[in-house]
Formats: structure tokens, C-alpha cells, sequence
């Protein structure tokens, strides 16, 4: 099976396990901390992944991190994944649940790369038109491309939102070439 189909069935119990206890903000924010944790550490993850290391010092390793950071039923779940020997896969299923907490609340994530840093407000515009554009809510990651010459690539699941000056370069010359064809005709 893969780690995909399993890191959504681990990250679905834990939503219904949120949902059936009414404690889905909590587990929530104890998803986003602890993936965000993992995502920051990649000792941490190859700690997880180690088959040298024993579960039970994983374990205890998980229980130092998040002591007295996390709810008990998070901390629960954390124990069951080690208990079956599915640590290696922790982050996935964390970052899977997220993406579960993200459909649940109506919530895109776009991805945001532009040639130069955005300020506040231009963000908040943009998110804006995003989300009036998609008729969703819009969680916007911001990236600097120092190789793009202007402008920003705006994806969001399979969609793609180019307004570099490459891209608008681009047109420009396919616009022009047809223009010349047709005038040699």
C-alpha cells in the first residue's frame, strides 16, 4: 500500500477522532505544531525513519518534544503510530490531516512566486482576488524567484495564474507572429 493512501487513513481516524470528541480546534493546532516541528527538523524525521533506533526511544523522544505542548488524545494518537511502527511516515500523515483541516474549513492553499518581496498590502489584495476569483478561502505561501525578471506565478491545486513578464513577453511574441502571418497571406 502506498504511503499515501496509509498517511490518509491514519490522518481520517485522527479527524474523526477530532470530530467525534468535539476537541477539533486542539487537535488541530497540535497537527500544525507538530508538523510544523517536523518539517523544521530533518534529524528529527531521520530519527523517526531509523530502523536502528528502537520505537520505544522514538517514543519517549516524541513524549520529551511534545510534553505538556499537545492534548492527551494527540499525544494518544502519537503512541498508536509508534505502537504500529508507522513513525517513518509521521509527517505525511500529519501533513495529510492538515490537508484534510484545510478541505473541512473551505480553505486553498496557492503558492505565490514573484520577482521581488511582496509588501503587506499587495499580499492582502492579491488574496483577495484570489479568494473572489475561487469563491474559497485562500492561504497564500510566498516564495522570491531572483530569476524571474517581473511580475508572479500564482498556482493553486491544478491551476495556474501567470502574470510574469516573461510569460506576458511570451504572448506578446506569439500575438506578433501570428500578426506577421496573417499580414504575408
Amino acid at each position: 500500500m502506498s504511503v499515501f493512501r496509509i498517511s490518509y487513513r491514519y490522518a481520517n481516524s485522527l479527524m474523526l477522532l477530532a470530530e467525534e470528541k468535539n476537541i477539533f480546534q486542539k487537535i488541530s493546532d497540535d497537527a500544525d505544531l507538530i508538523f510544523n516541528t517536523l518539517n523544521a527538523s530533518k534529524e528529527l524525521r531521520a530519527v523517526l525513519k531509523s530502523p536502528v533506533v528502537k520505537s520505544t526511544d522514538k517514543k519517549a523522544l516524541l513524549e520529551k518534544i511534545f510534553q505538556n505542548k499537545i492534548n492527551n488524545d494527540t499525544e494518544s494518537f502519537l503512541n498508536f503510530v509508534v505502537e504500529k511502527n508507522r513513525e517513518d511516515i509521521l509527517f505525511d500523515i500529519f501533513k495529510e490531516f492538515l490537508a484534510l483541516v484545510d478541505k473541512k474549513n473551505g480553505v486553498v492553499k496557492a503558492k505565490v512566486v514573484s520577482a521581488i518581496d511582496l509588501n503587506d498590502q499587495i499580499k492582502q489584495k492579491m488574496v483577495f482576488d484570489l479568494e473572489k476569483k475561487t469563491n474559497k478561502k485562500i492561504s497564500a505561501n510566498y516564495h522570491v524567484d531572483p530569476n524571474m525578471i517581473g511580475g508572479f506565478i500564482v498556482r493553486i491545486e491544478d491551476t495556474v495564474y501567470d502574470a510574469s513578464v516573461k510569460n506576458q513577453l511570451n504572448l506578446l511574441r506569439k500575438k506578433f507572429s501570428q500578426e506577421i502571418k496573417i499580414s504575408n497571406n
